[in-house]
């Protein structure tokens, strides 16, 4: 067949990953409507089920040396979640460049990349900030001994089902000690001792540590959380239909198309770090 010039054909469409943040069902996934729309500018609510229940001895049995004496009360704590807009733009030269196409653009990279992003901003604004670093003095552990040394965390804190956060990057590495298993009814992976697990390519994006501190080349940090509830905004579209010739520049005749919605990402109790090695 003589050479040509190429046919324009459908772009090849995209599936996000099964198990990150959105896909999993480890998490909650809320979408807000007008009466609640509100609650995209944050949340909070008043910690339920972080308080530990304590054992008591037989008050007709001699004292154990070390038993407590008097019990033990406690306040709960108000927890809160900070919104995480994410977003994904559309730019090309105005000529041969359609509102419509631009924002078929913008639409499908947000429905595509959009998971990576909810990851990131909560590893970013939550997890970096508020977990506990429980990185033995040594230095990094194995997969396996890290997630064991996880949920040791959580369990000694928080006596319900958690979230183990998983770079996508380190993922494979743990499968090599079976930590996972696949749920045949719903896909869900879980550990042994019932935690889901998210893994998330924003995770492997941005590997930091407490504090914002990046990953040391060959480790990986994991997180452990409490459940997860994520309300959902609609997609905006920047500008709209109604405004199309204004995502046109004057100046130079690039068009541009914005798709953007906002995510309110709530975890629950206890956040635990640690860090690992992936090459050995």
């Amino acid at each position: 067949m003589p050479a040509g010039l190429r046919q324009t054909v459908q772009g090849i469409s995209g599936t996000p990953l099964p198990h990150g943040i959105l896909g999993a069902s480890c998490s909650t996934v809320i979408d807000v409507t007008e009466d609640s729309i509100h609650e995209l500018n944050g949340v909070e609510w008043l910690a339920m089920g972080c308080c530990p229940a304590r054992d008591w001895p037989d008050p007709c049995e001699d004292p154990v040396p070390g038993a407590p004496t008097e019990k033990e009360f406690c306040r709960p704590e108000t927890e809160h979640a900070t919104p995480i807009t994410v977003y994904a733009g559309a730019e090309c030269s105005a000529p041969g460049f359609s509102y419509e196409e631009a924002r078929a653009q913008a639409l499908a990279s947000l429905a595509l990349g959009e998971q990576h992003a909810v990851e990131a901003g909560f590893m970013r604004t939550k997890l970096t900030q508020d977990a506990m670093d429980i990185t033995p003095a040594e230095g990094p552990l194995s997969m396996a001994q890290g997630v064991a040394a996880l949920e040791g965390c959580l369990a000694e804190n928080y006596g319900g089902v958690g979230t183990l956060h998983v770079p996508a990057g380190a993922a494979a590495l743990l499968g090599c000690c079976n930590i996972l298993r696949e749920d045949p009814a719903t896909g869900t992976l879980r550990t042994f001792v019932g935690n889901c697990a998210v893994i998330g390519a924003g995770y492997s994006y941005l590997n930091q540590g407490p504090g914002n501190i990046p990953a040391a080349p060959g480790t990986a940090w994991l997180y452990i959380t409490g459940p997860l509830v994520i309300r959902r905004g609609p997609v905006d579209v920047i500008p709209d239909r109604g405004r199309a010739s204004a995502s046109v520049n004057i100046r130079n005749n690039d068009r541009r198309v914005l798709a953007e919605r906002t995510y309110v990402v709530g975890t629950t109790c206890t956040i635990c770090a640690v860090n690992v090695r992936v090459c050995e």
